[in-house]
């Protein structure tokens, strides 16, 4: 099986009005994509039906138009959830029995930027050989079914009323948040109408920031990417924790009352402890090749298995499946509890924080205490395409000094971002002086080589 031409790890993204991301491909997209994942359905007298979400950008409206018109050409019917975080479109997808769920969303890149997630039946996301399969549909010619076996479209008008109950579903009956002041950061995405009804019906204080869209300020300045915004807003509101979410509502940052902030190595960490103190952990955790050292340290230290996963959160489910593990996630904040759901959910993991927190009786900075994090240098350097830096002699040799440099005391990863068209540059170890060095001095090395 060849490389995906247009799936990266997290679905197809892009600049708006650049392929893909332009109006007729979206709806070549929804055609293929309605004549792959509907092909068990074919033989029904009723049609297949396909979710799709989005989150807030403008252009959600234009491309959802598209895919509705290439998936109604293929015979599917199409129901409209709106404004949805990602990971309430997998759970709706399953609840209301459908073929597949499509998502609209660029994440936590900024409004101009746009792409599609897929969803399978089963609420996961789709496998590799499916990806490949809808790719191979795309170059065919475009077809378009009877009128009379034309796909029909409708809105689904209580889809945030039912997610909200999901996620509130998930947190204990015998726990409640009343006398927790949260403040929480919807990035002005697609949670913004749905975290804050969550915390606030579990009996907590509610501040909501960034939760007031207009298509253009997703993630700006804002959202799990930006928690200066979300530390500023908890020390001026006096809060007791804050939640930043990112555009699609799949990821989580956490803030405590004195402005420090926890990413998703800390708040998984805080999950698995939690869990195994209360005798409700089996397995082991799945992180992934940005993971930090110090969190597989202090997992070893509790005698939790600890396994590595290839960046993406897809890749962090595949090994969760692999292993029959339930808990894995990434430190950019995808944290996944498949005894909760079958993707990362940030409302759902923030809930899952809370319930350690109420059930130890500890703030977010005691339950993390002993866990040490080494300090983490990430460079991104621009490339160009086709560009490969285990071609060049001089990066592979200076590659090799740095791993030397470190052995056994911190690691070096270079990875191509599977959503931005850059190389991701990580140097990890003991000490900041010395990573930050190691780490610029390699991505210089990179950058030259790439101008050659």
């Amino acid at each position: 099986m060849g490389a995906r031409k247009y799936f990266g790890t997290d679905g197809v993204r892009g600049k708006v009005g650049e392929l893909p991301i332009t109006p007729d491909w979206m709806m070549r997209l929804g055609h293929a994509a309605g004549e792959v994942l509907a092909r068990d359905r074919r033989g029904a007298t009723e049609h297949a039906a396909v979710l799709i979400g989005k989150d807030t950008r403008i252009s959600g409206y234009l491309l959802e138009s598209a895919l509705q018109a290439g998936l109604a050409a293929a015979g599917v019917d199409v129901l409209l959830a709106g404004p949805m975080p990602t990971p309430g479109v997998a759970y709706l997808t399953r609840a209301l029995r459908l073929s597949a769920g499509i998502v609209i969303s660029a994440s936590h890149n900024p409004f101009d930027d746009n792409g599609i997630k897929f969803f399978g039946a089963d609420g996961r996301k789709l496998a590799d050989a499916v990806e490949h399969e809808i790719e191979a549909r795309i170059e065919e010619p475009m077809t378009c079914m009877p009128s009379a076996r034309l796909g029909k479209a409708r809105r689904v008008n209580d889809a945030a009323g039912r997610y909200i109950e999901f996620c509130k579903s998930t947190f204990p009956n015998d726990l409640d948040l009343r006398g927790l002041k949260i403040v929480v950061d919807c990035a002005n995405g697609a949670a913004y109408h749905v975290a804050g009804p969550v915390l606030h019906e579990l009996g907590a204080d509610v501040v909501e920031v960034a939760n007031e869209p207009d298509g253009l300020n997703i993630n700006a300045g804002c959202g799990a990417t930006k928690p200066a915004h979300l530390r500023q807003h908890v020390l001026a509101n006096n809060a007791d924790v804050g939640i930043a979410l990112d555009g699609d509502g799949d990821r989580l940052i956490m803030v405590d009352s004195e402005g420090r902030v926890y990413d998703g190595d800390q708040l998984l960490y805080l999950i698995a402890r939690n869990r195994q103190r209360d005798g409700r952990f089996a397995g082991g955790v799945a992180g992934t090749l940005m993971t930090n050292y110090g969190m597989e340290q202090a997992l070893e230290r509790r005698g939790i298995p600890f396994a590595r996963a290839k960046v993406g959160d897809r890749y962090v489910l595949e090994l969760l499946f692999e292993r029959g593990w339930t808990l894995g996630g990434e430190n950019s904040g995808h944290i996944v509890c498949l005894d909760k759901h079958t993707t990362g959910d940030g409302i759902i993991s923030a809930l899952q924080v809370l319930t350690a927190l109420r059930t130890a009786g500890e703030t977010l900075s005691q339950a993390c205490a002993e866990l040490r994090l080494f300090p983490q240098i990430l460079v991104n350097v621009p490339m160009r395409r086709g560009f490969d830096f285990r071609q060049h002699q001089a990066v592979s040799s200076l590659l090799a000094e740095t791993e030397a440099t470190l052995k056994g005391r911190g690691r070096v990863l270079l990875r191509p971002s599977g959503t931005e068209p850059v190389l991701r540059v990580m140097v990890e170890g003991e000490a900041e002086d010395e990573v930050s060095g190691l780490a610029q001095r390699l991505a210089g090395a990179i950058e030259r080589a790439a101008a050659e």
